[in-house]
């Protein structure tokens, strides 16, 4: 039984030439499914949750190919790919909602360290204790999703030396998340924050994965991955959806697939030690992505994150063939074997490119990717 998926897409708009600028108050009015950021320069929208594959595919292509329509009627604008101000401008925050008093709050407390651009995956789960014991293996394997898709090499026209800045600089919030126990667990943890002013409401929790829902803490009914950086390649995404998937379907065949039961960490210490670890292995992804060196939480070994990619790869395939969906796992080689947007824009750095050119090539690429799979996958007319 497939689970239901969707996605939250952030991506920045501006010119060919990559200049990022802020068009959300504009598009928001226009469009539906967008939703503007408190920065301006980058905008939002979501997919429905669907089980299908092929469905997700395009309602991810249209809305894109919907506001690439939309930008040419206010200018020679386009869609940026990055999940940071690759070229520059991260010392002035663009306010899209000047009025918004929690716009106002994010500015003052985090500046333009939240102006990022990213994709958070949403997997439905109708038991709230079976979602909590997905969002505690997620959370420990996170870090090889983020490897996946680190796209944010760059800041302010340099080279950060970090294959996803944005997670990098991103503020974590509250500093010190718990691998929740249970739902109780979360839901006294979550009311604590929000007495003490750690989380200004609900849905001031930026970390790895969270529970999502409609009432959260106490109504909750999906498992969001928030690590990723902006996948642009609508195939590639699904790839790495695929993978996370799979990897909770095989938990859910098997309970013992649970990190507060089956580490081989010391029970006494176990909590502490799975928190550490995660921590740590999302920091080395976000420096060096599927070359990082992580730490596993079943036995605490090092292992290369390309290598632990491997190796689920491997596990979950057989689970994903007997759900009638591991074509679409495939790509995961391709990412594999040629390396991410950031490794493949770091090469073209290594072979003698600047920044910017590489970033005009990136606009362009998924400009073209886009068109072709409006011709030869969703076949759909643009409103």
């Amino acid at each position: 039984m497939l689970l239901s998926k969707g996605f939250e897409v952030e991506v920045y708009t501006g010119t060919p030439e990559g200049e990022i600028v802020g068009l959300s108050h504009e598009i928001v009015t226009a469009l539906d499914r967008f939703v503007r950021e408190p920065d301006s320069r980058n905008v939002e929208y979501t997919t429905p949750p669907l089980c299908s594959y092929e469905r997700l595919l395009c309602e991810l292509v249209r809305p894109r190919l919907q506001l690439r329509k939309y930008l040419k009627t206010l200018g020679d604008y386009t869609l940026i790919p990055g999940s940071t101000l690759s070229l520059g401008k991260s010392d002035r925050f663009y306010r899209s909602d000047p009025g918004n008093p929690y716009h106002s709050y994010i500015e003052q407390t985090y500046g333009t360290k939240v102006v990022t651009a990213s994709v958070h995956i949403n997997i439905g789960f109708s038991d709230p204790e079976m979602l909590m014991r997905a969002i505690r293996l997620v959370r420990m394997e996170a870090p090889l999703y983020l490897a996946l898709s680190a796209s944010s090499p760059f800041l302010d026209g340099e080279v950060t030396g970090a294959h996803s800045t944005r997670w990098m600089i991103f503020p974590k919030t509250p500093a010190h998340v718990p691998l929740f126990e249970s739902h109780a667990h979360f839901i006294k943890w979550t009311e604590e924050q929000l007495a003490a002013g750690t989380m200004k409401n609900v849905r001031h929790l930026w970390s790895s994965v969270r529970p999502n829902g409609d009432s959260r803490p106490y109504s909750i009914n999906r498992l969001e991955l928030r690590i990723c950086d902006l996948i642009v390649d609508p195939l590639a995404l699904l790839a790495v959806t695929a993978l996370l998937e799979a990897r909770l379907i095989q938990m859910l065949e098997e309970p013992g697939l649970d990190p507060l039961e089956s580490s081989q960490i010391p029970a006494s210490e176990r909590l502490k030690e799975l928190i550490a670890i995660a921590d740590t292995n999302e920091i080395a992804a976000a420096k060096d992505s599927l070359d990082a060196f992580l730490r596993h939480w079943q036995d605490g070994k090092l292992i290369k994150a390309r290598d632990w990619i491997e190796e689920l790869y491997k596990q979950v395939w057989p689970v994903a063939k007997k759900q009638g969906f591991s074509c679409f796992l495939s790509p995961l080689k391709k990412i594999l074997r040629e390396g991410n947007t950031s490794q493949q824009w770091l090469k073209s750095i290594a072979e003698g490119q600047d920044v910017k050119s590489v970033i005009i090539q990136g606009i362009q690429a998924m400009a073209e990717q886009e068109r072709e799979l409006e011709d030869k996958l969703c076949q759909m007319q643009v409103a």
